[in-house]
């Protein structure tokens, strides 16, 4: 993560049995008319071939050294093996291939901190196959969490966070019912998670002074607190907080007219309260090309903005829009952090 030469993103194949490995060799397919940055994979390489064989895609693989990737990229996929082996069956989720899916995220994140990798880039997991094969972590997010405390000795608090081209969203809570989001939302709640966006907003996109609107709980922002409460006794004082700290927040502002096209040219990223106020508006707007960004971590990491399709796995029709999105966000946000 020091300056010197370029570095290649890491790239983990995630649920093999879903379109992590074909949406990986389109990439490298499509890297001289897209300009994407080089990357290499953590995983199985005759898994990648027989997926290649699978979907008719003809991509040579190159098993390489991560600083021999650079070098490889113009002519194969650049790929470091893992120790694990990885099977190749399109539509299942099979905990059998557990121990590589962990070990790859494990290694990628070693790479990035070792500075072979200059950012890291995750393909979709099945949670519930890695339930079955051990995995005690709730999510991706949270075990990249884990492990950069384990690297770091300190507490990470990672924080999601949707990009694409025309908007910026993150949300405070994320994945509990609807009921539970008043009861669990705060005012410092807000306040951590807003700090650690403009943070990274200026940190890692170049942003010099983010600009942050901060949407309000119920319908109208709660109409002065007389639909309901939450937003002047929680909202309101978290953006005063934020303020008072030096971060440029506005808010609390009604969800409902915060993402139209003029709304959007007035801030960098949108504080949402909840999962589906965050995601609705990112996805209608950037579907295929929206891209998961982890915040708060001590290194880079991307991710497709979408899950493990285990019904179109192995069929050659998935896109990877949304998978070159995150090699090409993941090396702008590399090169930002080390022009600083």
């Amino acid at each position: 993560m020091s300056a010197g030469p370029p570095k290649p993103v890491a790239v983990t194949i995630g649920e093999p049995g879903g379109i992590g490995p074909e949406i990986t060799l389109a990439a490298w397919v499509r890297r001289d008319d897209l300009a994407l940055p080089p990357f290499y994979v953590l995983g199985d390489a005759g898994l990648l071939a027989a997926r290649g064989e699978r979907i008719g895609a003809d991509v040579p693989v190159a098993e390489v050294e991560p600083g021999d990737a650079i070098a490889a990229f113009a002519d194969a996929l650049p790929l470091v093996p893992l120790r694990a082996a990885m099977r190749d069956e399109p539509g299942v989720a099979s905990p059998a291939n557990g121990a590589a899916v962990i070990e790859a995220i494990e290694r990628g994140v070693d790479e990035v901190f070792a500075g072979r990798a200059a950012a890291l880039v995750t393909n979709p997991i099945n949670k519930k196959a890695l339930y079955e094969a051990g995995f005690a972590h709730p999510g991706h997010t949270e075990f990249l969490g884990a492990l950069a405390e384990r690297r770091t000795g300190r507490a990470a608090r990672p924080v999601m966070m949707i990009a694409g081209p025309e908007l910026r969203t993150v949300p405070v809570t994320i994945h509990i019912p609807l009921a539970e989001v008043p009861r669990q939302l705060s005012a410092d709640l807000i306040v951590d998670t807003a700090r650690i966006v403009a943070a990274d907003l200026a940190a890692r996109f170049g942003i010099a002074a983010p600009r942050l609107a901060v949407a309000g709980l119920n319908p109208h922002a709660g109409e002065g607190g007389t639909i309901g409460r939450e937003d002047e006794e929680i909202v309101r004082p978290a953006v005063e907080a934020l303020r008072a700290r030096g971060i440029d927040a506005r808010g609390p502002l009604p969800a409902d007219t915060l993402f139209h096209a003029a709304a959007r040219t007035a801030y960098d990223a949108a504080i949402c309260m909840y999962h589906d106020q965050a995601l609705i508006p990112a996805k209608t707007l950037a579907f295929d090309d929206g891209v998961n960004v982890t915040l708060g971590l001590p290194f880079i990491r991307t991710s497709p903005d979408h899950g493990t399709a285990l019904d179109i796995a192995g069929t050659g029709r998935a896109s990877p829009a949304s998978l070159i999105a995150a090699l090409r966000l993941a090396a702008r946000m590399a090169a930002a952090e080390a022009a600083r």
